[in-house]
């Protein structure tokens, strides 16, 4: 049959059909390599050279992710090996209450609705001419001026009251400070406007144009904001700035709200079972080696404390100021969302800390950094007055809590501004980067050491003794 033409044909026609079928680019590759003979090779960069253009490492960033969580699995393994299951949610409770019939703390809280009303109060007055503005003036520093005295003295004095307590209760009250130092400048700026004959002007900071307000609700103007209502959300909203009329978002998620409170309750379970099972069996065993002064275990303990710690603060950092500021901001229909910006980016100190905390940067920018800037201070001279400020309130949220003064915290805020300026001149891109997290992972471990072995050499070595 090989021998018949017709048959041949069809054979041939069979076999160029299966090589086409089987190997698909065969006739493409003939082609190419007739064309191109000797030509395989072309200028090109490597791909890990910065020339190249090349910006996809996804790969690499899950390789990170990986081996990131792989090591923490083994220290944690190791953790439980060691010690055992040391979480205890009960424990948490005597955090907050040595004795169950004291509530030092919660007395505070509500004492504090005095200072709000002597503020809402003072308003009033100085709207209706009934107080001069040096009476205003005096009866707003005198009530402030408790606002951050008295608390400290009970958080002093009282014995029932807990480290955590009284960080809690100063808490409180430096918000409840900074709001209402800005809703006095706010309405005084809106009583200075109201007496100019720039009408106009003033309607732009008493009553907002309808671009700037949304949500359809009625636009409040000066002296109408002066109402209970408009104080207690000013006091709720996630904000630390006045505003007559705050954006407004135009209803309730349920779905967005359930998930923000599923967040919180999820993260601070994370918080306290880290803390009791990670953070506080490597403080323990640091003890001894900072009170001998062994510098090379000091460093060790140092560093094995600064991966969970920075753990610890980045889910802070989620739980407060995405999941819970959120979550409040749903509930009040507040549309201004932005909490944080891409501080992770961070080149520079400064612009670190510019964008990680957006209600406290406001506030300091508004009240504070502009009106030095408007009496003629300089930038610098401004700047290392907003980072002094934040000096004094980081030691004294710290400091009096633990009924003691070691000034770590100050300290720690004010060896910012050297290395803002170091970190500036001498370290960009990238490496400005890395220094700004090599800042934020070893520095905070550093104070946290510091303040727990004053504390225990304070009180439970004297207690031994």
């Amino acid at each position: 049959m090989l021998h018949n033409p017709v048959t041949k044909g069809h054979l041939a026609s069979l076999l160029i059909t299966l090589q086409i079928s089987i190997f698909p680019h065969l006739s493409h590759f003939q082609q190419f390599t007739l064309e191109h003979p000797l030509s395989c090779h072309k200028t090109q960069e490597s791909l890990l050279s910065s020339a190249s253009g090349y910006n996809n490492y996804r790969g690499i960033l899950n390789w990170c992710v990986v081996m990131l969580v792989l090591s923490n699995a083994r220290l944690f393994l190791e953790n439980l090996l060691r010690y055992g299951i040391l979480v205890d949610p009960i424990q948490v409770i005597s955090l907050f209450l040595n004795d169950p019939y004291s509530w030092p703390a919660a007395c505070l809280v509500i004492v504090s609705n005095v200072s709000i009303l002597v503020a809402l109060y003072t308003e009033r007055q100085l709207s209706k001419g009934s107080f001069s503005e040096l009476v205003g003036f005096l009866v707003h520093c005198i009530n402030m001026a408790i606002m951050l005295t008295f608390p400290a003295a009970v958080v002093l004095l009282v014995p029932s009251m807990t480290p955590v307590g009284g960080a809690f209760v100063l808490g409180t009250y430096t918000i409840l400070f900074l709001k209402l130092y800005s809703y006095k400048d706010v309405n005084m700026w809106c009583r200075e406007l109201s007496t100019v004959k720039a009408k106009t002007l003033a309607r732009s900071l008493s009553c907002p144009s309808a671009q700037h307000f949304n949500g359809g609700d009625h636009k409040v103007c000066y002296p109408g904001n002066l109402s209970m209502r408009d104080m207690y959300y000013f006091v709720f909203a996630p904000t630390l700035c006045y505003e007559l009329n705050f954006p407004r978002s135009t209803k309730i998620r349920m779905s967005f709200l359930l998930r923000r409170l599923f967040e919180m309750l999820f993260f601070t379970q994370m918080l306290v079972g880290l803390t009791q099972q990670w953070m506080i069996p490597i403080i323990q065993s640091s003890m001894k080696p900072l009170e001998d002064m062994d510098l090379s275990r000091m460093t060790e303990r140092l560093l094995r404390l600064a991966v969970p710690n920075h753990l610890l603060w980045l889910m802070f950092f989620y739980w407060f100021f995405h999941s819970s500021m959120n979550f409040t901001a749903e509930l009040l229909r507040f549309g201004d969302r932005q909490f944080y910006k891409d501080w992770w980016n961070s080149e520079s100190v400064t612009y670190f800390w510019q964008n990680w905390n957006i209600p406290v940067h406001k506030w300091c920018l508004r009240h504070f950094y502009k009106p030095l800037l408007r009496r003629g201070f300089s930038k610098i001279v401004s700047q290392s007055a907003v980072f002094l400020l934040s000096a004094f309130f980081h030691e004294y949220l710290v400091s009096v809590p633990l009924r003691m003064f070691r000034l770590w915290a100050f300290m720690g805020m004010m060896a910012q501004l050297p290395l803002a300026w170091f970190v500036s001149h001498f370290l960009r891109g990238n490496y400005g980067n890395a220094a700004v997290w090599i800042s934020i992972i070893i520095g905070q471990p550093f104070a946290v050491l510091m303040y727990v072995h004053d504390y225990y050499v304070l009180h439970y070595r004297q207690e031994a003794v």
